[in-house]
């Protein structure tokens, strides 16, 4: 296991300071820019009190966007599977002719 390192991450202008692997780093940045535009783009979409507002509608979009991706994995591994069944089943047929 690599050693963990310090990262500086910014959300809705608050600094959170993080040890996160290094492998992660970009991932996490990356996350943290996407977080910042949605709340950015959630302001002038959508009448909101205060920050938290907007932090709460992103984390409900992360959540929805995440049972999407869920479902869409679900979807490939069950297209993988029918594609091996295919496969051996086209096997099966060749070794009978053969």
């Amino acid at each position: 296991m690599s050693e963990l390192i310090p990262v500086n991450i910014v959300i809705a202008d608050r600094t959170y300071r993080l040890k996160i692997e290094p492998a992660d780093e970009e991932m996490v940045r990356k996350t943290a820019n996407t977080i910042n535009e949605k709340i950015t783009e959630f302001k002038t979409s959508f009448a909101g009190k205060d920050t938290q507002d907007y932090i709460a509608m992103v984390l409900l979009w992360f959540a929805t966007e995440q049972k999407d991706n869920a479902k869409l994995a679900l979807l490939a591994d069950e297209t993988a599977k029918q594609l091996k069944e295919l496969s051996q089943s086209i096997d099966k047929a060749l070794e009978e002719n053969s």
